[in-house]
């Protein structure tokens, strides 16, 4: 293989980034405010036909889409469900899930989506937390029983609702996934405002009132519950039309799920603009994906690294020719440096790109643009995100702008030097639901989020994670990034994903473990990988433990990022057991 830095030759074939944005510009400016019910109605009525949900099973047009949320929303408002109530929403990548976010911001109530991966307790923390007066959930799915979690939680659920556990929530709504019956009382989801009166009028707490409450799963402690308004989310989700250069009527795959803003910002909403369709998946598979392309002619995947790396490896088992594929975007965390010349020699896209974001800003704030040299996809995460019409003047058209900082001092850094990220604008979230004292240690004096993420941004304002403030540590006194050792992990030929974590050691302070997934077929012991970090890198930044991980158990946030501070605990408990 060539080297990772060797410019790809693009295939050509779509209009000019210029002239994609120019028909954006002409369709959406000067900006409107809306809600999301609201904008989703207003592409309903220029494209009712049009696919909006595509599925192996059927598809939904934008007029069956209405129709049902319609319908949702006559059940939430007969149930009780008044403007500025909080909905919780257990589904996985369904279209009931589109059907439902669309009902729930037509009668002016709030989202809280919830990880399907929770278990009983982490459910219950997000319904208590959140103040959810109705809860839509799957009976079962992937493995989980969410019914036994309720009876658990809340017995006589069925009948009374949260009762003392959870004294707001009134009404529980199921959706069967597997065939079985419902508990008796139990309500279904299909049969959920079927004969309930329309919605009346109402004043609508409008585009600048909360849209959803998103939960985060950090890298680094327990969740939050992100406040974000309509306007937010669907400025952001046009920045994403609009700065990827979106063509009319995009076909968008991706298996991310829909309760995380990657999946939902990226996907669902940023498709709306363009009157285009979305294929969710229920769950990542990469045969799957790559068929699922080929099958309903995806004209661009969602992906975090991860994904794109297994996609990778089954075209190599497997071509397809998917001529439909004509954009990607892997995001959501570092890339290995080869991964971008491997995509474009497996799949030869006309357009690539890779970001940066996190929930307290929406999504993402930064991307490469479709047309940019290669070595943007090598050397950076993005440039600050340009979002047309949907931006802040004041900001120079955008939505979120950067400061880098001393991470200790708190001082301004120069251009090009490394330090915390700081975030403010208009897609920056206001705080965390009924968490005062996080919100007031998230931001600064003035007003600036702290992000967490160590950075830089150079002169034409392209932004370069180096890492987690918080994943750092010090063994010996000598700061290592642990980001610098797994970019150096993932280069041997048998390492896919490398993750190290800091534990406590009496005698240096701190020491490395890394946890290592492994390619199928290339043989290697720990001490080989231990003796390929002692020749590259410091003594000090050398892992002095190596722990083998399957891919499927790293507790990961649905961004896909490493949940450091559990994997950490993991090596705790394995290195004692080994003791």
């Amino acid at each position: 293989m060539t080297s990772p830095d060797t410019p790809p030759q693009r295939p050509a074939g779509l209009p000019s980034v210029g002239q994609r944005q120019a028909f954006l510009q002409q369709r959406f400016a000067p900006w409107q405010e809306r809600s999301l019910d609201q904008l989703f109605d207003h592409i309903c009525a220029q494209f009712p036909e049009r696919p909006f949900v595509v599925t192996d099973e059927r598809s939904w047009t934008y007029s069956d889409i209405k129709a049902w949320s319609e319908r949702l929303a006559a059940g939430l408002w007969a149930a009780g469900v008044k403007p500025g109530d909080h909905v919780a929403l257990l589904l996985g990548n369904q279209c009931e899930f589109v059907a439902c976010k669309i009902a729930i911001a037509r009668v002016g109530a709030v989202t809280v989506p919830i990880n399907f991966l929770n278990r009983r307790d982490e459910i219950g923390y997000v319904l208590k937390q959140s103040d959810a007066v109705l809860l839509i959930t799957m009976n079962r799915f992937r493995g989980l029983d969410y019914l036994q979690s309720l009876d658990e939680l809340a017995p006589g659920w069925a009948e009374h609702g949260g009762g003392s556990a959870f004294p707001r929530l009134k009404q529980v709504v199921v959706l069967p996934t597997d065939g079985q019956s419902l508990p008796a009382q139990a309500t279904a989801l299909a049969d959920f405002g079927r004969d309930a009166p329309a919605v009346p009028a109402f004043n609508h707490p409008g585009p600048q009132s909360p849209c959803d409450i998103i939960y985060t799963s950090g890298t680094t402690g327990s969740p939050k519950g992100v406040i974000i308004s309509h306007d937010m989310m669907l400025r952001t989700a046009f920045g994403s039309t609009w700065a990827r250069a979106f063509e009319d009527g995009r076909r968008i795959l991706f298996s991310l799920p829909m309760y995380h803003v990657y999946g939902y910002v990226e996907g669902m909403l940023a498709a709306l603009f363009v009157a285009g369709s979305i294929v969710p998946q229920l769950k990542f598979d990469a045969a799957d994906t790559l068929d699922g392309i080929e099958r309903h002619q995806a004209t661009d995947v969602l992906l975090i690294p991860t994904m794109t790396l297994a996609l990778i490896d089954e075209q190599k088992k497997r071509r397809r020719a998917l001529p439909s594929l004509h954009s990607m975007i892997s995001s959501g965390g570092r890339s290995p440096a080869y991964i971008w010349k491997e995509i474009y020699e497996q799949f030869a896209p006309q357009e690539l790109t890779t970001g940066y974001g996190m929930t307290e800003v929406t999504a993402s704030s930064t991307v490469t643009r479709p047309d940019d040299p290669f070595e943007r996809l090598l050397n950076t995460n993005g440039r600050l995100r340009d979002v047309g019409p949907a931006g802040d003047p004041a900001l120079g058209g955008r939505l979120v702008a950067y400061r880098v900082v001393d991470p200790e001092s708190g001082q301004d850094l120069p251009r090009g030097e490394v330090g915390e990220l700081l975030a403010k604008g208009p897609g920056v979230t206001r705080g965390y639901y009924n968490k005062p004292e996080a919100t007031a240690e998230a931001f600064t004096a003035d007003g600036w989020l702290r992000t967490g993420d160590l950075g830089r941004i150079d002169a034409d304002d392209y932004l370069l994670l180096v890492g987690r403030r918080k994943e750092s540590y010090r063994c010996g006194g000598e700061l290592v990034m642990p980001t610098e050792v797994e970019d150096l992990l993932v280069t041997h030929p048998a390492v896919l994903q490398a993750h190290v974590v800091p534990l406590p050691d009496e005698r240096m302070g701190e020491i490395g473990v890394v946890f290592v997934v492994l390619r199928d077929g290339v043989p290697v012991t720990d001490q080989e990988l231990i003796a390929f970090c002692s020749a590259r890198v410091a003594r000090f930044k050398v892992p002095r433990h190596v722990l083998r991980i399957q891919a499927q158990d790293i507790p990961a946030t649905p961004s896909g990022r490493a949940r450091k501070f559990l994997l950490a605990q993991i090596a705790a408990q394995a290195l004692e057991r080994a003791a």
